[in-house]
């Protein structure tokens, strides 16, 4: 009986002691069993790199191989590696186990590339510093699995696109590739060329009309068809980019719609409820808002010139908590309205009336209150800071209440 000792290649990884009986095609197959290498694949190898085809020449206590020595071997020195060479120094040599083509196990797909490819374009990713040659101290790669590839615990769905960025450039998503799935990989591997790429495909797709959203004439026709003593609702429907300019809908329950980039100039939106829906960069001048029911939603950089939000019966319009940073309100009628703990960052509230408006907890950072009339409004707890009250009707010491 003879007994061997089998490894991989010449760094003597994946080391395994067997013993030879029968027949060479026999031995191949315990090999295949043990290595996970196709039978037909396999060429064993001596220690000086011959071919070894008849067990007969195989010694007790021999090592063989699976690769030819001269795939391994360094020029520079005794030593052995995976093709590529370290050299730090000239007539010195740093070897290490280090293969130029490379194979990814993430979330049970197999993705073959190129070391360049993983450390070129993005060399402070996560990958690149697993797999970087030059790096000494790089993160070590994860465990393999019984084909060699190193094993990653993530989405291969995700993993694809942006192998594919790193190989060519671009971003190319299928039509069941969410986005937001690649944005949160690319996150996780350091990608970061690719972050603000990703962002603005998510906002265009979200500000995009498309053939899910609904138009203007859809909403006229469902108007239409409604009993005027029934309520109609565009609950959480999608009616991003529509003009829906200088209609009359009063009353209609919007609440978690997406209103985003529409036209609502000059529209009777007063009573409606627009709860978290989205109206961000919409254009609202000269829209009515009277009584409208507007808890946190979102209407960043929406162009809310001229409203009146004022109701003669005195219902305030309920805008608590509403997103209106870098909105335009110039010249609104706000009296009354609660914007309680709203975000107003940078928004431009200049020539407003906000006569006893609830203001208390909102962020008024950088917010241009000039020639605005704060009467008896509630500033309790508002952020000021670096806030203009240049032309001021009201002197702000008069303005405060506390309630």
């Amino acid at each position: 009986m003879i007994r061997v000792n089998v490894y991989r290649d010449f760094n003597k990884n994946n080391g395994m002691v067997m013993v030879v009986e029968d027949s060479l095609e026999t031995f191949k197959s315990k090999i295949s069993t043990q290595f996970g290498v196709p039978k037909e694949n396999i060429k064993l190898f001596s220690s000086d790199s011959c071919e070894i085809i008849d067990i007969r020449v195989i010694r007790d206590n021999e090592s063989l191989y699976l690769s030819k020595k001269s795939d391994y071997e360094c020029t520079d020195c005794d030593r052995f590696k995976n093709i590529s060479v370290v050299h730090t120094e000239k007539n010195s040599c740093d070897c290490r186990t280090i293969s130029e083509w490379i194979t990814l196990n993430v979330g049970g797909k197999h993705f073959r590339t190129t070391r360049s490819t993983l450390v070129g374009k993005e060399p402070l990713s996560m990958l690149a510093r697993m797999f970087a040659e030059e790096n000494k101290s790089m993160m070590n790669p994860s465990s393999t699995d019984i084909e060699g590839a190193f094993l990653i615990d993530r989405s291969p769905q995700y993993f694809e696109p942006i192998l594919n960025y790193l190989r060519h450039g671009d971003i190319i998503l299928d039509n069941n590739v969410n986005p937001r799935g690649v944005l949160a990989e690319a996150t996780f591997y350091g990608i970061d060329s690719m972050i603000p790429h990703l962002n603005k495909l998510i906002d265009d797709s979200k500000y995009s009309p498309n053939s899910q959203a609904l138009t203007r004439m859809d909403v006229v026709r469902a108007i239409i068809m409604t009993p005027t003593n029934s309520e109609l609702r565009f609950q959480g429907v999608n009616l991003a980019g529509a003009d829906l300019s200088r209609l009359d809908l009063r009353y209609i329950n919007f609440k978690y719609a997406c209103l985003s980039r529409c036209n609502l100039g000059g529209t009777n939106l007063s009573y409606c409820c627009l709860e978290r829906a989205d109206l961000s960069h919409a254009n609202l001048e000269l829209a009515q808002l009277l009584g409208v029911k507007a808890l946190c939603a979102n209407m960043e950089g929406a162009n809310l010139k001229g409203c009146n939000m004022e109701d003669p019966v005195g219902s305030r319009a309920i805008m608590e908590g509403v997103n209106l940073k870098g909105a335009n309100l110039e010249g609104s009628n706000m009296a009354g309205v609660n914007l309680r703990v709203a975000t107003l960052k940078n928004a431009n509230l200049q020539n407003c009336d906000l006569r006893a408006a609830v203001l208390a907890g909102a962020d008024l950072e950088s917010c241009d209150l000039s020639g605005s009339d704060l009467q008896e409004a509630n500033l309790r707890g508002a952020n000021l800071k670096d806030a203009a009250f240049e032309l001021m009707l009201t002197p702000l010491h008069m303005s405060q209440t506390i309630r």
